[in-house]
């Protein structure tokens, strides 16, 4: 059985749902294109819900754009994080019923409570997404942004060595060069320090596959993040590859598409969407 999953860091949830300004407009249009694509999951990043979760007027939302799905939610716990990070699931309700969890995986405090890993347990495989810590404005957080990224290995392993993990998210790092459009004056930058690009390939290494490359080789041009303030970034195609989606190695081969879903003029980052086959009866 085949099954499509798609990733977004939507940068908010409730403007995406609620809001009327121009971007939340360009927002609404994107979770209009996801609801009729109809993935089978649907991952999401960066929701910025409150500790309580999704208010009534978040349900009826997702409710009426996705009527045919469970979901799960994770925010953060800290309270001076209040709507801060966050991710959420929905998966289709004709699936087996997963087990979800929330897991603390011993990153540095207070990452590992900021709601950035939600993981669902079917029963051929693991489904996970994260929203990655960023390393901060003068790389403030990149000591502590290296440690979550050896606890996360540590936990994609583990459920790797279980059953195989198709795993997803904001990952906060461009790996290669090619993967965005100004190397040489980013060297360095948050997202494309040798310590991440390191760790990264470190986690590939570890017995997991870059899905896209694995498709596209070494193609060029192909982003999924536009920086918001600069307005002719998505214009001139200035971009990054940040966002991913990994499968355990042994699921590479059953790989059928793996790409970037367009946005139009919405900046900022842009859904991914993975098609694998045989994880299902």
């Amino acid at each position: 059985m085949s099954l499509t999953f798609v990733s977004w860091n939507v940068d908010s949830l409730n403007a995406a749902l609620t809001g009327t300004s121009d971007r939340a407009i360009l927002s609404q249009a994107v979770l209009d294109n996801l609801a009729a694509l109809a993935p089978d999951i649907i991952a999401i990043q960066e929701t910025k819900l409150s500790a309580a979760g999704p208010t009534k007027a978040h349900i009826t939302g997702l409710g009426a754009l996705f009527p045919d799905y469970d979901l799960a939610w994770r925010s953060s716990g800290e309270p001076a994080r209040k709507g801060y990070a966050g991710t959420m699931l929905l998966w289709k309700k004709s699936l087996p019923a997963p087990i979800i969890s929330q897991p603390h995986i011993g990153a540095p405090p207070p990452m590992d409570s900021e709601g950035r890993i939600i993981t669902a347990e079917f029963p051929g495989f693991y489904f996970t997404t994260v929203y990655t810590p960023n390393a901060g404005d003068g790389l403030t957080r990149l000591p502590d942004r290296g440690r979550w990224d050896d606890a996360y290995r540590a936990y994609l392993a583990h459920l790797d060595a279980h059953k195989p993990v198709v795993a997803c998210g904001d990952y906060n790092v461009a790996y290669a060069e090619i993967d965005l459009a100004n190397p040489a004056s980013n060297h360095q930058s948050p997202g494309f320090t040798d310590q991440e690009r390191d760790k990264f390939g470190l986690l590939l290494g570890a017995g997991f596959t870059d899905t896209f490359r694995h498709l596209h080789g070494d193609v060029t041009g192909r982003y999924t993040w536009y920086a918001q303030r600069v307005r002719t970034s998505k214009i001139n195609n200035s971009g990054w590859r940040i966002d991913y989606f990994l499968v355990s190695d042994r699921l590479a081969d059953a790989v059928t598409r793996s790409d970037m879903i367009d946005t139009g003029a919405r900046q900022d980052h842009v859904p991914v969407l993975l098609e694998v086959d045989g994880l299902l009866p």
